[in-house]
């Protein structure tokens, strides 16, 4: 059964909220194990809840909380802790004020998880939409009394990763634009002024250029056989996501392949670094382990390549190997990351050695976005200007040897 309550905490904070419960006496004895004392309890039963007021989101423990919810919540607990306001009470406020309605379910499980005798960390570790990495943050926050700066840390490397994110994410989206301009452009003349031509030129009798033939043969292809052309790119397209989802091998070489792409292999692999050695310095400083903190690192670099590189890294740390040492195994490390981080292990400053490398990494990555962009418009310019030369001239090709013959 479900009953819902209003109750009052040890702090004469009203609470209100639904408890599960094979009776009423279990429901009010589980609450007041939380500290809670009942002023009224009703069954609801297991359907009251309206389509509108259903959380289409699923279970709220495995559901993703989004990047910008993430970091208003560490923006917000932050400030409030700083400010001298205690955790419950911060709390409290954040689900007062949270209009989302699952984000709010799970700041109220998290809430009276805490008043059950939970950490902070172990009540937000039963949820997925928090990321490892924050997780240990707070968590070392907690042992070392500073839970507000750990909250700090945590909005820092989530505007820095949504901001790193969305600068990959613009650079994408102007060649993907072209492309497709591209596209759309040899479908409309395939489609739409190329039949216009067909029957002048069935009339015509003569051998048409062969250029001009395979045009004709395309584009008749095209309109009849449209749905085949569909088929086929939804095939290729589908069996290339199953492979890359279901075979490791595959992905690895895709994910490697991405790197040596020209201007944008650069973004990909440097975005990657910029986070991993963000996310390196941030764990250090705040007291994980420098086994811990890689582990947490490298789950957070999106490329797989590269993420194995780090894991193969960890494995040599682990045994005894520098850092540095084991970096230079692998070329997808730069250099001067190796040698700033031999700089950080020799000196005791890992941290300020890799903060130093995060910034440096997203300067360059800031700079082969710009170049992608810059190289793209006269490269698109010279492919788009080809292919309408080519169309152009295979349909006008006919015409010329019709007026040769004439005259």
């Amino acid at each position: 059964m479900k009953y819902k309550y209003t109750a009052m905490n040890s702090k004469n904070q009203k609470k209100e909220g639904t408890v599960d419960a094979s009776s009423q006496t279990e429901a009010i004895a589980t609450l007041r194990s939380k500290g809670l004392i009942v002023q009224d309890i009703v069954e609801t039963g297991e359907a009251t809840e309206s389509i509108w007021d259903m959380d289409i989101g699923g279970d709220i423990h495995t559901r993703k909380i989004k990047p910008k919810k993430l970091l208003m919540f560490f923006n917000q607990m932050g400030m409030m802790m700083k400010a001298g306001i205690n955790l419950s009470m911060s709390m409290d406020i954040m689900i007062q004020t949270e209009k989302d309605s699952g984000m709010k379910k799970i700041l109220q499980e998290i809430n009276e998880n805490l008043y059950s005798g939970f950490t902070l960390s172990q009540a937000m570790r039963n949820f997925a939409g928090f990321p490892g990495v924050y997780l240990s943050i707070i968590e070392a926050g907690e042992a070392n009394g500073r839970i507000d700066s750990a909250f700090e840390q945590s909005a820092l490397i989530c505007k820095k990763s949504m901001a790193l994110a969305s600068k990959i994410k613009s650079a994408m989206m102007y060649p993907i634009f072209l492309i497709v301009l591209v596209i759309g452009v040899i479908i409309i003349f395939t489609v739409f002024v190329i039949p216009n031509f067909a029957g002048v030129y069935d009339g015509f009798g003569a051998e048409l250029p062969a250029i001009t033939q395979m045009l004709l043969d395309f584009s008749n292809f095209l309109i009849n056989y449209w749905f085949i052309t569909v088929v086929v790119i939804g095939a290729i397209v589908f069996g290339f996501i199953m492979l890359k989802k279901n075979n490791a091998q595959f992905a690895m070489l895709v994910a490697e392949y991405l790197l040596k792409i020209p201007l944008v292999g650069p973004i990909i692999r440097q975005s990657a670094l910029a986070r991993f050695c963000r996310l390196m310095s941030t764990l250090t400083d705040a007291g994980i382990p420098i086994h811990r903190a890689m582990a947490l690192a490298r789950d957070a670099v999106p490329n797989i390549y590269v993420r194995e590189k780090v894991q193969a890294v960890l494995d040599d740390v682990q045994i005894g190997v520098t850092i540095n040492e084991a970096m230079a195994k692998h070329a997808v490390f730069d250099s001067i990351l190796v040698s700033m981080i031999r700089v950080g292990e020799e000196s005791g400053m890992l941290g300020d050695s890799l903060m130093k490398m995060a910034d440096l990494f997203e300067t360059q990555t800031d700079e082969s976005t710009q170049k992608l962009t810059d190289s793209m418009t006269p490269i698109m310019t010279v492919v788009i200007g080809g292919v309408v030369g080519v169309l152009v001239v295979g349909m006008y090709m006919p015409m010329f040897s019709m007026y040769s013959i004439i005259k």
